[in-house]
């Protein structure tokens, strides 16, 4: 305390002294509450105690600085909020125009993959004929072979020389049935890992 508020407070009476220090802690604290008129208890503690003005002027000081603080943020807040707008705007936009040339690159490779698409259809339904074709081979193969072990009625020899002839015949249809469903099962794999890069 400066030698100036010491006799301040020495030529006092203690009556007054009690009225601004009650003053004082109406306004710091809660006593008082929001209803209280700050000018009044300003003057009230000035009027007692004169020199506490620079500490006043000081809070004031203090005060309009924080607000000029909390005005910049408050713009800048408002200057970021805009940014951000503006850039989601322009994310989708941007989005928007990336989907639209993916299509139009995904649609150059259409007709490559169309064209290996028909392959492969085609592909499987002569692999499924080839199959229907072999099973059934393989059903006559099975009852020519019973008929051969029957003993009842005898054969004769043309007879048994037609049926090994016609047994011949057909394990040879079912060899090359084999190779072509082979070649087939591959070339079925081939159009598939063609199509699989296309997509890729």
């Amino acid at each position: 305390m400066s030698s100036r508020l010491i006799q301040s407070s020495v030529h006092r009476s203690p009556a007054t002294i009690l009225c601004a220090s009650v003053a004082l802690l109406c306004f710091c604290g809660s006593g008082c509450g929001p209803q209280a008129n700050e000018e009044q208890l300003r003057n009230e503690v000035l009027k007692a105690d004169p020199s506490f003005a620079d500490a006043l002027n000081k809070r004031d000081e203090l005060d309009n600085r924080i607000m000029q603080l909390e005005r910049e943020l408050a713009l800048k807040q408002t200057q970021v909020d805009r940014q951000i707008t503006l850039l989601r705007k322009e994310l989708q936009e941007t989005r928007v125009q990336v989907t639209q040339k993916t299509q139009k690159i995904t649609a150059v490779l259409k007709p490559y993959l169309e064209r290996v698409d028909h392959a492969l259809a085609m592909a499987s339904e002569e692999l499924s004929s080839k199959r229907s074709q072999r099973a059934s081979i393989s059903r006559s193969i099975s009852r020519l072979r019973k008929a051969l072990k029957q003993e009842k009625p005898p054969w004769t020899e043309p007879e048994r020389a037609r049926m090994d002839q016609e047994l011949a015949e057909l394990l040879r249809e079912t060899e090359r049935l084999d190779h072509e469903i082979a070649a087939l099962n591959e070339h079925i794999r081939l159009l598939k890992t063609k199509r699989l890069l296309l997509r890729l």
